[in-house]
C-alpha cells in the first residue's frame, strides 16, 4: 500500500464518531490549558493520561491506544493555539512558546486591535499545523525506512543526543539542566533490571520492584508543583482584560501576515524536528527573522501584526514537527512529546521505525486526526475568542481543587497504590522548590523516559561487540551523533566563557 492508501485508512479511523469526539475534547481542553497561565501543554497532557486510560478501558488495545493518543495530541497542539489568548489580552503568556507574542500582541490589544491579533494568530496556527502535517506525511515513511537500518549503537548515540539537546536548551543554566537530566536517569534505574533480573535501588521495598511510574512523577512535578506555587506565592492582580472589538482583520493586515505565516510554517517545522529545540525556540527565531527582514523594524514592539503572525505560526508548526522524531525514530524532542511517548508505551505501542509497520492504525489515525483537529481549532477559536477570555477570570480557589482532584484520582486510577499518592505529593513539593530555584523539570522527565532505553541499547550494543566500546565510534552514524552531542553541550559553555573574557578585556 502507498502513503495515500495508508492516509485514507487513517481518515477512516479518525472519522469514527468516538475519535472525532476525542479529537474535539482534546483540542477544547488544550485551548483551555493554553489560556490558563502556568499550566502549559506538558501538565495538561500529563494530567489527562490517566483520564484517557479509564475512558478507553473498554476498547480493544489498538483502538484504545489510537483514541487516547488522538485526545492527548489534541491537547498538545490545542495548547499552542490557546497560549496566544492570554499573551494578547493580558500580556501574560499562557506558556513559554507564547512569550514572544506578548511583545506585539498586547500592544495591538491596547490599541483596540485585539480581535485582529487573535484571529491572525488562529489562522497562522492553522496554516502552520497543516504545512507540518503535509511535511510529516511526505517524510514519515522515508525516515522510518532509514531508521530501520539503525542498530543499538546508533540508537544509543541518537538518544544521548536527544537528551543532551533538551538539557542544553532547558532553563537559564546548562549545569542545572544537566543535574536534572542525571536525576531523571538515576530515577529510571530503580526497579528490576530488564537484562539481569537483579533488583536495583529497591531497598527491599516491594512497591519499588516495578520501578517508579513516570506518570506519578510528571503529574506531581508539573501540575501539583504549579498548585503549590499558586498557594504559597500570592500572585499580583492580573490587570484588566483588553476589549475585543472587531474579530476580522483588515485586508492590509492579511497582506502583512501572509509572508510571516509562510516563513513561520517552514521555520517552525524544521526547528521542531530538531530534538530539544521545540516551539519556544521556533517562536523566538521567527520573531527575530521577521524583525530583521522587515522594511520597518521600528514598528516591532509597538503592535506589528507580523510580530504575532510569525511566532504563533512557528510554535504550532514546531509542535507538529516534534511529532516526526517521536513517531519515526522513537526520540521525543520535547518534554511534552516525552510524556506522549510514555502514554503510547503504556498501551504497549513502541514509537520508532516499526510503528508505521506494526501499528499503522495508531500512526496514520493520529496524523489524520491532526488534520481534523486543526480544522476544529480554527472553527472553535474564531467564534469562541470572547469565551476563552473569560477562562482567565476563573478564581484560583475553584481552579486549584479541580487540578488536585484530577491529579489524585488520575494517578490512583492507574497505579491503585497509596505509595504512589505519597510520591505524587512529594513530587509536588519538590516541583515547587525546583521551579522556584530555576531548576528545569522537563529534562528530569526526559531522563526518566529515555534512561532505560539508553541503557538497554547500550547493553545490547556491547553484547553484540563482546564488550568492545569502540563499536560506538567505528560506526559512522553513531560517531556523528556522539560528536554532535559533545558539541551541543560544549558550544554554550565556550560561548559563555568567551563572553566573560570579552567583558573582562573591555573592563580592563
Amino acid at each position: 500500500m502507498g502513503t495515500f492508501d495508508y492516509l485514507m485508512h487513517g481518515f477512516e479511523t479518525a472519522l469514527t464518531w468516538y475519535n472525532i469526539l476525542f479529537a474535539f475534547v482534546g483540542v477544547l481542553i488544550g485551548t483551555a490549558v493554553g489560556v490558563l497561565p502556568g499550566i502549559g501543554p506538558m501538565s495538561g497532557v500529563a494530567l489527562l493520561i490517566p483520564v484517557t486510560a479509564s475512558i478507553t478501558g473498554g476498547l480493544p488495545p489498538e483502538q484504545a491506544a489510537t483514541s487516547a493518543i488522538i485526545l492527548l495530541a489534541g491537547v498538545y497542539y490545542g495548547a499552542m493555539y490557546g497560549g496566544s489568548t492570554t499573551s494578547i489580552l493580558l500580556n501574560t503568556p499562557g506558556e513559554s512558546s507564547s512569550v514572544v507574542t506578548t511583545l506585539d500582541g498586547y500592544q495591538m490589544a491596547k490599541k483596540g486591535r485585539a480581535g485582529s491579533a487573535l484571529s491572525i494568530s488562529a489562522i497562522g496556527s492553522f496554516v502552520g499545523g497543516i504545512v507540518t502535517l503535509i511535511a510529516m506525511i511526505a517524510l514519515a515513511q522515508p525516515l522510518s525506512t532509514i531508521a530501520i537500518k539503525f542498530g543499538p549503537a546508533e540508537y544509543f548515540s541518537l538518544m544521548l543526543l536527544g537528551l543532551a539537546a533538551v538539557s542544553g536548551l532547558a532553563g537559564k543554566s546548562v549545569t542545572k539542566a544537566l543535574i536534572m537530566t542525571v536525576c531523571g536517569l538515576l530515577i529510571g534505574t530503580i526497579g528490576i533490571d530488564n537484562v539481569s533480573g537483579i533488583a536495583r535501588f529497591t531497598f527491599d521495598i516491594p512497591w519499588l520492584y516495578q520501578g517508579v511510574e513516570f506518570l506519578t512523577i510528571a503529574v506531581g512535578l508539573f501540575a501539583l508543583g504549579e498548585v503549590f506555587k499558586t498557594i504559597l506565592e500570592k500572585d499580583e492582580d492580573d490587570g484588566e482584560i483588553a476589549k475585543i472589538n472587531n474579530l476580522i482583520p483588515s485586508k492590509e493586515e492579511f497582506k502583512e501576515s501572509a509572508g510571516p505565516i509562510a516563513r513561520g510554517s517552514l521555520l517552525g517545522f524544521f526547528v521542531g524536528i530538531l530534538p530539544g529545540a521545540g516551539a519556544t525556540l521556533a517562536s523566538f527565531f521567527s520573531y527575530l527573522m521577521e524583525k530583521r527582514i522587515s522594511k520597518k523594524p521600528g514598528r516591532f514592539g509597538t503592535g506589528a501584526i507580523a510580530g504575532v503572525a510569525g511566532p504563533e505560526t512557528a510554535n504550532n508548526a514546531a509542535s507538529g514537527g516534534a511529532m516526526i522524531p517521536l513517531l519515526t525514530l522513537g526520540i521525543p524532542g520535547s518534554g511534552t512529546t516525552a510524556i506522549l511517548m510514555g502514554a503510547l508505551m503504556m498501551y504497549n505501542v513502541q514509537p520508532g521505525p516499526l510503528l508505521f509497520e506494526d501499528h499503522p492504525q495508531v500512526a496514520w489515525g493520529l496524523i489524520a486526526s491532526m488534520f481534523i483537529g486543526n480544522l476544529m481549532l480554527l472553527i472553535l477559536n474564531l467564534p469562541l475568542v470572547k469565551m476563552f477570555a473569560k477562562i482567565i477570570e476563573t478564581p484560583k480557589k475553584y481552579l486549584i481543587p479541580i487540578i488536585i482532584a484530577i491529579s489524585i484520582f488520575g494517578v490512583y486510577a492507574v497505579q491503585v497504590s497509596t505509595y504512589d499518592l505519597l510520591l505524587l505529593l512529594g513530587c509536588g513539593v519538590l516541583g515547587y522548590f525546583l521551579s522556584k530555584n530555576d531548576y528545569p523539570i522537563a529534562p528530569l522527565v526526559l531522563g526518566l523516559v529515555l534512561g532505560p532505553m539508553i541503557e538497554n541499547n547500550m547493553r545490547r550494543a556491547l553484547t553484540i561487540s563482546d564488550g568492545d566500546y569502540s563499536l560506538f565510534f567505528t560506526r559512522p552514524l553513531s560517531l556523528t551523533f556522539l560528536i554532535v552531542t559533545v558539541l551541543w553541550l560544549l558550544i554554550p559553555v565556550l560561548l559563555k566563557k568567551r563572553g566573560k573574557d570579552v567583558v573582562i578585556n573591555i573592563e580592563g
